[in-house]
């Protein structure tokens, strides 16, 4: 016996000597600089984390629970879930890491999305989270979460959950009820009851996403280790329209896809009235692309639609044959007004059937949407403006009248009447006139007029263009007497602008380009969308004339030292009306 321990201790002493040459030495294969290289990642990590931490907000909404959020805007715009807000109605307390307690606002909805802004109130240097690009997401990248699981952030600091994106672009079907997530991403990181609507933050600290779903086991709602997100290419895609305090539906192409026998995504059904079959759409067309986007399958054709909101003109690209089109579609909404209104009010639940419970990978289900507490607060109440076809009307004026001021501050052309002119790109010479009492074009097939205080839902002139004449005259009462001389104009949200005289050949086929910010009018019996761009320029106009017809689509260079747009292209559908090239001296040749 003592032979054999001596002999046992000889080992695990030439061990413990091995071992502490092997350290000693170790500085000669570069352990010492690998050390500081995990402690410096290890920094990186820890103050990225404390960076997102610093924009988590804990959303408290009294009996009715509460959930998760994540600031985007140092005035205190911050992002959460629909079925986190919908209980607590249009106000709610939040707190954030610095230990302080806010009163918030309910600003916009997308219930289909399960997305909902509000806005804390009481500070205009919030610390907001740097959005990332979630299209460059991989499986295997680091990520980590920021929220209130379980409520558990009584101290008012956020829970964090690290792990790995597990899959990215996957599609979650409503499964009973009206959250249907999109293009989403499926991270490991724990998401639990609670954990709805925080951030989702890559290894640098920038916001990829929202939290939001999660799959968990049938008895206690414990994460399993499946979690979704929705991505943040469709969070800022629908922003703009929950800035301004609207209550946003999803899209819809009018027309279904399906496989086909050897792989190809064609369309099974589509409806006449919809815009892609205005377009040429049929069925048994191929779906190629989507909003600059392929579409390989059936779920990544729902995957690109579901990022969309309703009113958005995208390229769109399809197959007949061997001849392939490249269009511009205008998407359709999802849902009628009243619907979505319905679905919001909770008067409107899924049918899931008699005896079916909720589904278990939803962690928390819309009800009902709380009226104003009695006892709302005075600073809540000042910014909430409940209204028909919108979340919260205050901030949609807050946004209409921001962009007339940039449109007020912008150049545009002297007051008095608008004469200018030049030659078509087609052939010939042009000259327009355009004042508060008439809008006149001058083109080699003749002279049209339009007495602009009419109505003008019959002012189609010139012939062919669909209502230009109209067009002109909207843009110039929006230039000079701002959205008060339109009568009803709103704040419509973003939206890409394709056709501009800048753009590229082949814009159809390419990603979108950035969004303007897009007023609407209702006035004289007509229909408008302006879009505007940073510097405040009207650069597209689109005007209906009925709303189930194809409208005029001006689209106008940024103006010239004179105020005017030294470019102007005019279509209708698929048409191409002219190309007005505007001389500096306003004449032609």
């Amino acid at each position: 016996m003592t032979n054999a321990w001596m002999l046992r201790a000889a080992v695990v002493l030439t061990s413990v000597c091995l071992l502490v040459t092997a350290l000693d030495g170790g500085a000669l294969y570069g352990v010492d600089a690998v050390d500081r290289d995990v402690l410096a990642a290890e920094a990186r990590r820890v103050a990225s984390i404390r960076r997102a931490s610093a924009t988590a907000v804990a959303i408290f909404a009294g009996e009715a629970g509460g959930g998760s959020g994540v600031l985007v805007r140092p005035d205190g715009y911050a992002l959460t879930n629909f079925h986190v807000v919908q209980p607590a109605g249009p106000a709610m307390r939040c707190g954030l890491d610095d230990g302080r307690l806010y009163d918030a606002v309910l600003v916009g909805l997308d219930p289909t999305g399960d997305v909902a802004l509000i806005k804390l109130l009481g500070r205009d240097d919030f610390p907001t989270a740097e959005f990332g690009d979630s299209d460059l997401v991989q499986p295997g990248d680091f990520c980590f979460a920021a929220g209130n699981p379980f409520l558990l952030a009584t101290d008012l600091r956020p829970s964090i959950s690290a792990g790995i994106v597990s899959g990215v672009h996957r599609y979650q079907f409503p499964a009973g009820t009206i959250l249907e997530y999109t293009d989403c991403l499926q991270v490991d990181a724990a998401i639990n009851p609670g954990n709805s609507g925080g951030g989702l933050f890559d290894a640098d600290g920038r916001l990829i996403g929202v939290n939001g779903r999660a799959s968990f086991e049938k008895r206690g709602r414990v994460n399993v280790g499946v979690g979704y997100a929705i991505s943040a290419r469709q969070l800022l895609q629908f922003f703009g329209s929950l800035r301004g305090g609207r209550l946003v539906d999803h899209a819809t192409l009018g027309a279904t896809v399906a496989s086909s026998a050897d792989g190809r995504v064609v369309v099974s059904d589509i409806l006449e009235s919809s815009d892609a079959w205005r377009r040429g759409l049929r069925y048994d067309d191929e779906v190629v692309s989507l909003a600059g986007r392929p579409v390989r399958t059936v779920n990544a054709f729902k995957n690109v639609l579901g990022t969309l909101p309703a009113g958005w003109q995208v390229p769109l690209v399809y197959r007949r044959g061997t001849e392939r089109a490249e269009v511009l579609v205008r998407l359709a909404p999802l849902h009628a007004p009243a619907e979505l209104a319905a679905i919001v009010a909770g008067d409107r639940r899924p049918d899931r059937g008699p005896g079916r419970p909720a589904p278990d990978d939803v962690p928390g289900r819309p009800e009902t949407m709380r009226p104003p507490p009695e006892d709302m607060p005075a600073v809540v109440r000042a910014v909430h403006d409940p209204r028909p076809g919108f979340t919260n009307h205050h901030f949609n004026v807050v946004e209409r009248d921001r962009v007339a001021a940039a449109i007020a501050a912008a150049r545009r052309p002297p007051a008095g009447p608008w004469r200018f002119g030049g030659t078509l790109a087609e052939s010939g010479d042009f000259r327009i006139e355009v004042d508060d009492t008439v809008v006149s074009i001058d083109l080699p097939t003749g002279r049209s007029t339009l007495d602009p205080r009419g109505e003008l839902d019959a002012a189609a002139d010139p012939p062919g263009s669909g209502g230009l004449l109209a067009a002109l005259s909207l843009w110039r009462r929006l230039s000079t007497g701002g959205p008060a001389d339109l009568g009803s104009t709103t704040y419509w949200g973003t939206a890409p602008l394709y056709g501009s005289p800048l753009a590229r050949a082949d814009e159809t086929a390419t990603a979108s380009p950035p969004l303007l910010d897009v007023l609407e009018s209702a006035v004289a019996g007509v229909v408008a969308r302006f879009f505007v761009d940073d510097g405040g320029s009207v650069v597209g106009i689109d005007l209906w004339l009925d709303a189930d017809a194809d409208p005029c689509e001006v689209r106008l260079a940024p103006p010239a030292d004179d105020g005017l747009p030294r470019a102007i292209v005019v279509r209708r559908g698929t048409t191409p009306f002219a190309t007005f090239l505007v001389t500096p001296d306003g004449e032609g040749r």
